[in-house]
């Protein structure tokens, strides 16, 4: 059900769990990208493997065949869902949970998880996802943050979740850690669904600032800065080439313009210029 890898789950320092699921919770990959770059910027160690028979249908999602060397030796990569520890340098650790949003077994797919946690006994929890929105790229990624515990949102200054409606793993997931007494938060970015063929480094990018923000704590943002300007302007080269693409996004533009508050760029100066001062103290 459950393999082991090598990395512990008990006594880690302050840990925060931070968990991501492709598929329709993941629009653009935005989310599970987030998950990966957090594992590869900090050297993240698997701790547990789940095993994916009991959980994916193989003909939606297929085992992937890949080349290992030279002389034609192959390896399959079947679809899972993995638990990794990373270390940031402050010594907190970060608990990831990345995979594939299963086909079957919700429910013991969440227990598993859920009893993986108990292990771990983290302050937060924060889910990531990604939908598609009348959003236009041009602007800042839109990420919500809602959680179902009052003190909480209170705490953090978050709004109360009162969605109603199909929902994926990870709101299956919210809802089995929030029953069981955990701080869950989720994060969900808002995608132009215009260009919603991945990667979106911007939405991952603002994720992992928002995370970042709730955090206090400074996050290694390696490339993605740079990633995110480079798609913005990819897509700027796109519309332009379209009159009705241009026309919309600037019709999004208006439209996402009018809403803001006219302190929102006060605001977004004060919280930048903090998250810079936290990055000159890490």
């Amino acid at each position: 059900m459950v393999q082991s890898m090598g990395a512990d789950l008990r006594n880690l320092s302050d840990p925060v769990v931070v968990a991501a699921f492709g598929g329709w919770n993941d629009a653009g990959t935005a989310a599970s990208s987030a998950i990966q770059h957090l594992a590869d910027s900090y050297d993240a160690e698997l701790a547990y493997a789940i095993d994916p028979d009991d959980f994916y249908d193989f003909q939606v999602n297929r085992p992937q065949v890949s080349l290992v060397n030279d002389e034609g030796e192959h390896e399959i990569t079947w679809p899972t869902t993995e638990i990794k520890v990373a270390t940031l340098p402050t010594g907190r650790h970060l608990v990831l949970i990345q995979g594939l949003e299963p086909n079957l077994r919700w429910r013991q797919f969440v227990g598993i998880l859920s009893s993986a946690l108990a292990t771990v006994k983290p302050k937060r929890v924060f889910i990531l996802g990604a939908l598609l929105a009348d959003t236009p790229h041009t602007r800042p990624i839109p990420v919500s943050l809602t959680t179902r515990t009052t003190r909480l949102a209170d705490e953090l200054g978050l709004d109360i979740s009162t969605y109603e409606g199909p929902t994926g793993i990870v709101g299956v997931l919210a809802d089995s850690l929030s029953r069981a007494g955990h701080e869950v938060v989720s994060m969900w970015a808002a995608i132009p669904h215009y260009v919603s063929h991945p990667p979106c480094p911007k939405a991952t990018l603002a994720l992992l600032t928002k995370l970042e923000d709730v955090l206090d704590t400074p996050l290694d943002l390696g490339e993605l800065p740079e990633l995110a300007r480079a798609w913005e302007r990819g897509v700027d080269e796109l519309a332009a080439e379209d009159t009705e693409v241009a026309e919309y996004v600037s019709t999004l533009e208006e439209q996402r313009d009018a809403t803001e508050l006219p302190e929102a760029s006060g605001d977004a100066i004060a919280a930048e210029f903090e998250r810079y001062l936290r990055r000159r103290r890490g």
